[in-house]
């Protein structure tokens, strides 16, 4: 299992003596200069260095940054003394955390790291046999190409992405993009297709494979389904106000529903106001440049997701990379930030803004929200919270990894989620203050150029949203909730039980079951599909190039009937193709509760 260590901070210990023993030897004039700077080194100093007892408060000694977003927040801070803060404690949680926080990162075998690296060797030398073969015309080559009157062009594309795809990428090309002819819930319908090219192209039989069970969509609740209380809402506003909009939201596309939809997402998070976006990746990508610019610093952990990387870098901002979930790693950035400031200059930062996911869709793990609050609201900074798979999915009321940590929804400045994973719909939010919620309406481009939501979406919602909060009269959100809470714990504690390495938290009902090597991504997505189970694999470049994995979703809409059955499968099928690496075995008991677990080390 992975550990992080503390990061030794002795050169900062310098900076205040260094300061004042600059003042001493300098003249006069000089000293009535420096002495300024001393003292604040000194303050930064002092804030830097506090006692682990302090850091470990919920809250910790400082006050949090504002949520209006102003510049100079961040520069050299002075020592603040505020009254402490009651927190629960937890004997292996440092304090700041009133429950286990139980993640597991089992180590690469070394076997299996040398194999893997070996079999994409031996693919990329094939690749370059059969590029020289289609060179000689010997073997022909079904990718696009440039026309011969292009060939002095600059290309379009880098050559080694193009030579992935067609070598690698293109023999196992049957496992995406498999059209669905049903709704995606707990089951579905897929139209059967074939290949006779080596998957450069695929033909349909005509034949349908009937009731696969679905273990790779974001239905963390259940609500994509085509019946039910949802569905006849959904019917009923799509005959009232159509289809679609047809209009911006400053235009002539804001409806009374959009003005309900906010007004209900921002009850749902305990915030003071939210806006609803069309589209969850741009919810990110438009409103993050529109947060932060040049002068400022976002801190980003290194596997957030693709639309707040593509934010970040539209912003024009400086941007800095923490390792994952590695709370030494951010401190040690955020000290950095505050003592050097900019580049060059040594200006302080306008803004320090810290980019993190409530879930980590890929690893399976959850942030460590409570340590994250206690860095920013101590070095001043703004957290933006991506919490586009833990709302709905986490917490006893569905509220996201806030509830989940018992924490106080003003702590973070901006959380960001989705309506695309537990409410069965489309979109994004953002909640903060109205201040907040006030300048993004008029400086995001998300909300300026994007046609509004569509109100079928919004019904959606609506309806699920209120269900899940209970308003609906009925215990269904709630049982829901509860739920999926118990089929992520008993899918995990079975897969482990297997022998296979499993990723993330405990509570994180994404579960990546790790593959490794590149003949086994493809493998096994067909064999669980030949026994009618649903799978998402990924690999390199999406995963780093020896941790492929198979990715499974768990649902509320999951009965454990079906959960045995694609556990079932999955065992075989680990067996056929020696998936259960694990030195970790979990022993099977009858006679403990559900989320008890022993260990045993395996000699092999």
């Amino acid at each position: 299992m992975r550990e992080t260590e503390k990061v030794p901070n002795s050169n900062l210990a310098r900076l205040p003596q260094a300061w004042a023993s600059t003042a001493r030897l300098a003249t006069p004039h000089m000293q009535k200069l420096t002495q300024p700077l001393a003292e604040t080194a000194a303050a930064a100093y002092t804030n830097m260095t506090e006692s682990s007892a302090c850091r470990e408060e919920n809250g910790g000694p400082c006050h949090g940054a504002a949520n209006g977003l102003k510049e100079g927040r961040n520069g050299f801070v002075k020592n603040h003394h505020h009254p402490q803060k009651k927190v629960h404690h937890s004997s292996c949680n440092g304090g700041l955390y009133s429950r286990p926080f139980i993640e597991s990162f089992e180590e690469t075998p070394m076997l299996v790291a040398v194999l893997t690296y070996m079999g994409y060797g031996i693919l990329t030398i094939f690749g370059y046999l059969r590029d020289f073969l289609r060179a000689r015309k010997i073997e022909k080559c079904h990718i696009a190409r440039e026309r011969a009157e292009q060939k002095d062009f600059v290309p379009l594309y880098q050559d080694f992405e193009n030579f992935y795809t067609r070598n690698l990428y293109m023999r196992i090309r049957d496992n995406w993009n498999r059209p669905i002819c049903s709704v995606p819930a707990d089951k579905m319908d897929l139209v059967e297709r074939v290949s006779y090219d080596y998957n450069w192209t695929f033909s349909y039989t005509g034949r349908v494979v009937k009731d696969v069970i679905n273990m790779g969509s974001y239905n963390y609740l259940g609500f994509s389904e085509n019946k039910g209380s949802c569905a006849d809402a959904v019917a009923e506003v799509t005959r009232k106000y159509g289809a679609g909009v047809g209009s911006t939201r400053q235009e002539m596309g804001n409806l009374d529903w959009h003005e309900e939809l906010e007004k209900l997402v921002a009850r749902f998070l305990g915030v003071e106001s939210a806006m609803a976006f069309g589209m969850g990746f741009a919810t990110n990508s438009m409103n993050i440049p529109a947060l932060a610019g040049k002068g400022c610093l976002i801190l980003s952990d290194e596997l957030n997701h693709a639309s707040l990387v593509l934010g970040a870098r539209l912003s024009g901002s400086t941007i800095r990379v923490f390792k994952h979930n590695n709370m030494q790693s951010l401190e040690k950035l955020l000290r950095d930030a505050i003592v050097h400031g900019q580049p060059r200059t040594h200006r302080p930062w306008k803004k320090i803004l810290i980019l993190v996911e409530g879930i980590y869709s890929m690893e399976g793990s959850i942030i460590r929200l409570p340590e994250v609050i206690a860095l920013k609201k101590k070095y001043k900074a703004y957290l933006y919270l991506d919490e586009a798979h833990s709302i709905g999915a986490l917490g006893c009321s569905g509220r996201g990894v806030v509830e989940y940590f018992g924490l106080d929804p003003t702590d973070v400045d901006i959380m960001m989620g989705t309506f695309t994973k537990s409410f069965g719909a489309a979109g994004g939010y953002i909640g903060g203050k109205k201040e907040l919620i006030d300048y993004l309406r008029s400086h995001s481009h998300s909300a300026v150029y994007a046609t509004s939501m569509s109100p079928p979406v919004i019904e959606q919602i609506i309806t699920s949203m209120k269900c899940i909060m209970g308003e609906d009269g009925t215990t269904i959100g709630t049982e829901r909730v509860q739920q999926l809470a118990e089929n992520t714990v008993y899918f995990r504690r079975r897969l482990r039980e297997m022998g296979f390495i499993i990723y993330g938290n405990n509570d994180s009902p994404v579960v990546p079951l790790m593959v490794y090597m590149p003949a086994k991504i493809g493998a096994f997505g067909r064999e669980m599909l030949k026994r009618n189970i649903g799978v998402v694999v990924v690999g390199f470049p999406a995963t780093p190039i020896i941790e492929s994995r198979a990715r499974f979703c768990v649902s509320a809409a999951h009965t454990k009937e079906m959960l045995d059955q694609a556990l079932s499968a999955i065992s075989e099928v680990g067996d056929l193709l020696q998936l259960k690496y694990s030195r970790h075995r979990i022993l099977p008991t009858l006679d403990r509760p559900f989320d008890e677990t022993t260990y045993e080390e395996c000699e092999d």
